[in-house]
């Protein structure tokens, strides 16, 4: 069987690159209360495998004993806690979860009783009075984390009544932990409200991209566990494919492997078919959804930057956009907080997400030059719908402006 999993939210065969983070969450646990790492929030771009570390923090705290709530911060979140989860950890766990009196005694030819037995943690409202009673049951033999993942400012208000509930199990110095994640944005649009305080105190935890000797290994180990071998130059080609890029470990993986199913050993064609058909596939599963969250104008400052084949300089994207480099400087400063780019040198920039760049060369709808320079800098032909959606880019303000962002 092919080894690996490029599914969201599901664990690979062999998680690299993040040992560390891992190790440190062990370690909180079993420090006690106090310990800055039972509340963290991880970070990341899509498909560098948050929902896997949430996987893998709770894996570490089932092998410390404790019990895990994995949620979603999707709507009715405390419900789900308050009715389900909690109610079902403490029928696991309390020897004393059904109780029973007597109702009747009969006596027709012998003794007998009716006994009335009902469940002691039938689903009633009260999410702190429950986590107090599970940690109170448990009591020297584990603790509770509770996993969050796609934390959001939507989901602020239930948020908040969790957040102040963990606190106040901090306070009491119970076995507790929390770990949610969510992206860079949406995270700090959710810390940015008004969130109780142990949320913005929080242990930041930011995946990146993984190490070139990680992600041989990520690579590499699973392929022979499951009975292939790869030479040297075809695993060089395949790990130079990912760019590090966690998620496209497992899709090149995948398609390096399925390139012939068949070969015992993988050769450098194979991996670079394998490479090729993961770049095309990444952009359907990544760059769409990552260009969604974007303004039509941070995407057009995607567009510009396309047309070159590596590193973009500033003054030649505001000069396809016709604007002022002021004015596109703006639009640079979000896209890097955003973490689509990142800066490589004095007023140059590039992609952070691998094969983006080829995927708004095939399917970018946006693309805005100015009337007045050459709309082919680089000699590249326009991006579909330049001629279109050119006259939609927002007026630029004068160079004397202060420029405001929309």
């Amino acid at each position: 069987m092919n080894p690996f999993t490029p599914t969201f939210g599901t664990s690979p065969p062999l998680l690299v690159g993040r040992d560390s983070d891992l190790e440190d969450f062990r370690e909180g646990l079993r420090d006690g209360p106090g310990s800055p790492e039972r509340a963290t929030l991880v970070t990341g771009l899509r498909g560098t495998g948050k929902t896997v570390m949430l996987n893998a923090y709770e894996d570490v705290a089932g092998v410390e004993g404790w019990l895990v709530i994995s949620e979603t911060a999707t709507p009715n979140l405390i419900d789900r806690i308050i009715h389900e989860q909690l109610p079902r950890l403490l029928a696991d766990v309390d020897p004393r979860q059904t109780t029973s009196h007597l109702t009747g005694v009969s006596l027709p030819g012998g003794f007998g009783a009716d006994r009335e037995v009902s469940e002691r943690h039938a689903p009633r409202a009260g999410l702190r009075s429950q986590l107090t009673l599970l940690t109170d049951v448990l009591g020297e033999r584990g603790g509770v984390l509770i996993t969050v993942d796609e934390v959001h400012r939507k989901g602020v208000g239930e948020l908040r009544e969790l957040g102040m509930t963990i606190q106040h199990a901090f306070r009491e110095r119970r076995n507790v932990a929390f770990v949610g994640a969510g992206l860079p944005s949406a995270v700090d649009d959710l810390l940015s409200d008004e969130v109780s305080t142990f949320l913005r105190r929080a242990d930041r935890r930011h995946l990146r991209t993984v190490r070139p000797e990680e992600v041989t290994e990520g690579l590499a180990v699973p392929i022979r566990a499951a009975g292939r071998d790869i030479t040297p130059e075809a695993l060089q080609i395949a790990v130079t494919g990912t760019g590090g890029y966690p998620f496209m470990i497992q899709l090149v993986g995948l398609h390096v492997w399925r390139a012939d199913s068949a070969a015992t050993v993988i050769d450098p064609d194979q991996a670079r078919r394998g490479v090729d058909h993961a770049r095309r596939k990444v952009g359907q599963l990544v760059h769409a959804s990552a260009l969604a969250d974007l303004s039509d104008v941070d995407r057009s400052f995607l567009a510009a930057m396309a047309h070159d084949d590596s590193s973009s300089r500033m003054a030649d994207i505001a000069a396809r956009l016709g604007v002022s480099p002021a004015y596109a400087g703006q639009y640079r400063m979000r896209l890097i907080a955003a973490e689509v780019i990142e800066p490589r040198g004095h007023g140059l920039v590039n992609f952070t997400l691998p094969g983006l760049r080829d995927y708004l060369r095939e399917h970018a709808a946006s693309s805005h030059w100015s009337p007045d320079v050459d709309p082919h800098p680089t000699g590249r032909p326009e991006l579909p719908g330049a001629a279109q959606e050119r006259s939609q880019l927002p007026r630029p303000p004068d160079d004397n402006d202060t420029p405001r962002l929309p």
